[in-house]
């Protein structure tokens, strides 16, 4: 079995209109929503064994959040430029690449893509990933490489304002 969670960004700053849409920040909500997302992934005891990242900077800023309330080591950060506004064909291939020694992975990217491939995979149907919303699925397979044809199924889904989760 293997776990799969897709991470959208946390909430970025829009204070500086020059700035490239890639380079944006978190502003403050966003720089304390994301440790608080990775606590509670903790605190329900899932362990990530593998982040893979867009690059873009509130993205990156979300991931190493994640990896250091999660104790995720270097070697198991990934930055991955296609992430960066992706299609399901790309978050496929990321994962489908993904290192077999990972049990679980986690996915950080951005809006409307990550909905959209979430939405593919499992039954569960979700309009809007929030900023720093979490979506979690299992998968039956024991190597990444056969994910696309294998059984998923809904795990759980979890957001900042989502107050009945919050620990």
């Amino acid at each position: 079995m293997k776990y799969l969670i897709l991470v959208r960004h946390a909430k970025s700053d829009w204070g500086n209109p020059s700035l490239r849409d890639f380079d944006r920040p978190l502003n403050e909500r966003g720089k304390k929503d994301a440790p608080e997302m990775a606590g509670r992934l903790k605190s329900k005891k899932i362990k990530i064994d593998g982040i893979y990242t867009s690059a873009a900077k509130r993205a990156a800023k979300t991931a190493k959040a994640f990896a250091e309330t999660m104790d995720i080591k270097n070697k198991h950060f990934h930055f991955k430029e296609d992430l960066y506004l992706a299609s399901p064909e790309i978050f496929q291939e990321v994962i489908t690449d993904a290192d077999n020694d990972y049990e679980t992975i986690a996915l950080f990217s951005h809006n409307e893509g990550i909905t959209y491939f979430a939405n593919r995979l499992t039954n569960v149907r979700i309009d809007n990933i929030p900023t720093c919303g979490v979506f979690a699925v299992k998968i039956n397979c024991d190597r990444w490489k056969d994910f696309e044809k294998a059984e998923k199924e809904f795990w759980f889904f979890d957001y900042p304002k989502n107050v009945t989760t919050a620990s």
